[in-house]
């Protein structure tokens, strides 16, 4: 792999270059950036929001931002704080902001921040030393659950869990936590008194034991920032300025740490999408960041809309997801406007069941893996992604790809920086960094040559070994590290092996690894804030998307953001596939997902579309003519179910394949033919001149409801719309209609037209 295919070495892909040069003043920061980005990056004083798509470029505008005013003179690195929620997102924008000239910024997750200030403050506040840290609280969940006398099987275990984190973030004491459960809609896992009482037992172990969780951290960050009025003033004193990223993500005890940090001041720049809002069940809401101008009246309110990460198809389906939705974070969505070049358009498959679902996405990925020079696509496996609803989607996806040869990893698993092979480099390395090579060949060698040679000590070769498993994962950990020394050492020409063990100590501290050669396996929440060259979301059945448990209106709805944050993660190539059923043989009942209805090709869409809104700085253009719109060249048609290209007519019709599964509803059919019967002899017309079957059958498998949705359907034209129209809508709705026969002051029951005007069609 070379530097040039490796841009999500050292972000997140959408910046060129894994290192690039620092700009050599202020205004050299400001270079590249769009107006609405440079808007963001000069806006440095009072409150300043950033309603930032999909793929807009939001991290770029921030870290300039912050660099600009460092550079400027404007902000002191020291007195900025820059927070977000992942510690590979804080770790990236600390890289960028050396890379800009920035160094000395703090970014740091909001937890990392307060638990620095908790270890800081506690022995003036408290006394003595913060109690011990609980990484996985699971442990003494179980524990409070058995002292309550309730036995928990694993999945229950680690839901009970989550709602006992849930009702930290949101302040909810163990008492008040049934009714706060109910209130809010929340499906809990067991009776809710049932987790109260262990929520109850769980903090009195802790206070037992002298132990705090990662809620307590803010919560006892609060609690001493409220208490010592001169601790709170410290903090303000030292912390000038705010920028917080994914905003949309905050939970209300977030914000209760933010205020304490602002007090009555301003300074505070936030970024966020309403639209990837998909962590609610943990707490987070986006009414912090839509109430925004209420909270800060006169602040500044910035919107990117140019998306420079996918191509115009992919944005096309994007916006259009969303332009279905409800609720109040979508009336304030962000229309994307790609600012790429046309690329493929995205592709529906539909699979006999999930096996061969897998194997087939194996086999399209195993294409474009392929050479270009041996007829396949040429994308490093490293860039493609399978993303799936759930974790217990993986083991099919995994088995698939290891049958087909194709390397993959799977996101959310054990760290980069905690592997066997990883550690015990990093040792090797760093003695040779100290002790210099034996090798008095490789003396004089360049950082590459020299890990290589370490390296091959431990396995790794310059091809990768056969097959998948342990030893291909070990070998794709080590090569990963060669690739890192590589792109390195082409930035920085002057660097020594020591500089680069201590690029990796860094890395380490801050678990942003570099990019292993595989195609990544993850759950769409794992996906968030990643971005592909191809990606394939799978699995995309009703009861799996949107999840079977999501019962409420705004739970559906945050699953139709969890599908649009898998959609914008694609740069190019984009599939879309379900399963009709589950097991080989089984019954054809599934259907896909909803939220793919009038956006697949053949399907209906349901509900009027919501206008989305515009950049902030530069608005959308009206098509030239004003009102009437641009007609849009007619592409190729294709299945609705397995989206294979269609070119027979009546298949074209029906917008399938004649033996693809169809959702026709029999009865409605039945009912619309000797409905057609009965205008055709009135007319003293053949039954095609009405409607044709293909026709008939389209209807009766798209049930419209509107007439918009209605005049969709091929064979459907303005004419017979207006004569037949009420008419099918009212036998689609189940109303039944009088015979023509006893109609007798007018001359067709669907409407009052005269003239037969489409007599002489041709339709077959």
């Amino acid at each position: 792999m070379t530097a040039a295919t490796s841009s999500t070495l050292f972000s997140r892909g959408s910046t060129p270059g894994a290192y690039a040069a620092t700009p050599r003043d202020a205004d050299a920061v400001l270079d590249g950036l769009d107006p609405e980005q440079r808007e963001v990056a000069t806006s440095l004083h009072g409150a300043v929001c950033v309603l930032a798509g999909a793929g807009t470029g939001k991290t770029r505008a921030i870290t300039h931002r912050i660099a600009y005013g460092v550079r400027a003179g404007i902000l002191q690195p020291a007195s900025v704080l820059a927070v977000t929620f992942t510690n590979r997102a804080a770790g990236e924008m600390r890289g960028r902001l050396r890379q800009l000239g920035a160094g000395g910024v703090q970014a740091r997750t909001f937890h990392s921040a307060a638990l620095r200030q908790l270890q800081y403050f506690w022995p003036k506040a408290v006394g003595g030393e913060v109690p011990r840290l609980v990484e996985r609280k699971v442990q003494l969940v179980a524990e409070a659950a058995a002292r309550c006398r309730v036995r928990l099987d694993r999945n229950e275990l680690r839901d009970v869990t989550g709602e006992i984190e849930w009702s930290k973030v949101t302040q909810t004491v163990p008492e008040d936590y049934p009714a706060v459960a109910a209130k809010s809609g929340r499906e809990a896992p067991r009776d809710a008194a049932e987790i109260g009482r262990i929520y109850a037992t769980y903090e009195q172990l802790k206070r037992d034991r002298g132990v705090i969780d990662f809620e307590d951290v803010l919560l006892l960050t609060v609690g001493v920032l409220q208490e010592r009025p001169d601790i709170a003033d410290q903090v303000r004193r030292q912390y000038q300025h705010f920028v917080v990223d994914e905003y949309q993500d905050v939970s209300p005890l977030q914000q209760r740490l933010l205020d304490l940090w602002l007090g009555e001041r301003d300074s505070l720049c936030v970024v966020g999408d309403a639209s990837q809002t998909i962590y609610s069940f943990t707490g987070a809401t986006p009414d912090h960041l839509l109430n925004f101008r209420t909270r800060h009246p006169r602040a500044t309110v910035v919107k990117l809309i140019r998306d420079y990460r996918s191509t115009p198809q992919v944005v096309h389906l994007a916006n259009g997801l969303l332009s279905q939705a409800r609720g109040r974070a979508a009336e304030h969505r962000l229309e994307l406007v790609s600012q790429r070049e046309a690329g493929p358009d995205p592709a529906y498959a539909a699979y006999a069941d999930e096996p061969a679902e897998a194997e087939g996405t194996a086999r399209r990925i195993r294409e474009l893996i392929t050479p270009v020079e041996q007829g396949g696509g040429g994308i490093p496996a490293s860039q493609i992604a399978v993303l799936y609803r759930v974790n217990a989607q993986s083991e099919l996806y995994e088995q698939a790809l290891a049958d087909a040869q194709v390397p993959y990893q799977l996101r959310g698993a054990e760290r980069f920086f905690e592997r066997p092979e990883v550690r015990e480099a990093g040792l090797l390395l760093r003695g040779a960094a100290r002790g210099g090579s034996t090798d008095p060949a490789l003396a004089d060698a360049d950082i590459p040559s020299q890990v290589r040679a370490v390296l091959t000590t431990r396995g790794w070769t310059p091809e990768p070994p056969a097959g998948s498993g342990a030893v291909r994962d070990r070998w794709e950990s080590l090569a990963a590290l060669v690739r890192l020394a590589e792109d390195f050492a082409a930035s920085r020409p002057g660097a020594t092996l020591s500089d680069l063990v201590a690029e990796l100590d860094e890395r380490a501290a801050a678990q942003h690894a570099p990019t292993v050669e595989g195609v990544t396996l993850a759950s769409l929440h794992a996906a968030k804030g990643l971005e592909w060259d191809a990606v394939f979301l799978v699995g995309l059945t009703e009861g799996m998307m949107p999840i079977t448990y999501a019962k409420t209106e705004q739970q559906i709805e945050e699953e139709r953001r969890l599908l649009y944050v898998g959609v914008t993660r694609a740069r190019r190539h984009l599939t879309l596939s379900w399963a009709l059923s589950r097991a080989p043989g089984g019954r054809a009942s599934r259907r896909p997902t909803r939220f793919l209805n009038g956006l697949r090709p053949g399907s209906q869409a349901v509900g009027a579309r919501i206008p989305g809104g515009g950049g902030g700085i530069e608005r959308g253009v009206t098509a030239p003519g004003g009102g009437g719109g641009v007609r849009r060249r007619r592409g190729p048609v294709h299945c609705r179910v397995c989206g294979r290209a269609l070119t027979d007519a009546g298949e074209m019709k029906l917008m399938r394949c004649e033996g693809c599964p169809s959702e026709l509803d029999e009865a409605l059919y039945e009912r619309l033919r000797d409905w057609r019967a009965e205008q055709a002899g009135q007319l003293g017309q053949p039954a095609y001149c009405v409607f044709t079957d293909k026709t008939l059958l389209a209807i009766a498998e798209a049930v419209p409801g509107t007439e918009p949705e209605l005049a969709r359907i091929s064979g459907v034209g303005r004419r017979k719309l207006d004569r037949f129209g009420a008419d099918v809508l009212a036998l689609c709705a189940g109303r039944e209609l009088p015979s023509a026969l006893d109609d007798e002051g007018d001359g067709a029951a669907g409407g009052s037209h005269s003239g037969d005007p489409w007599q002489n069609s041709t339709e077959k």
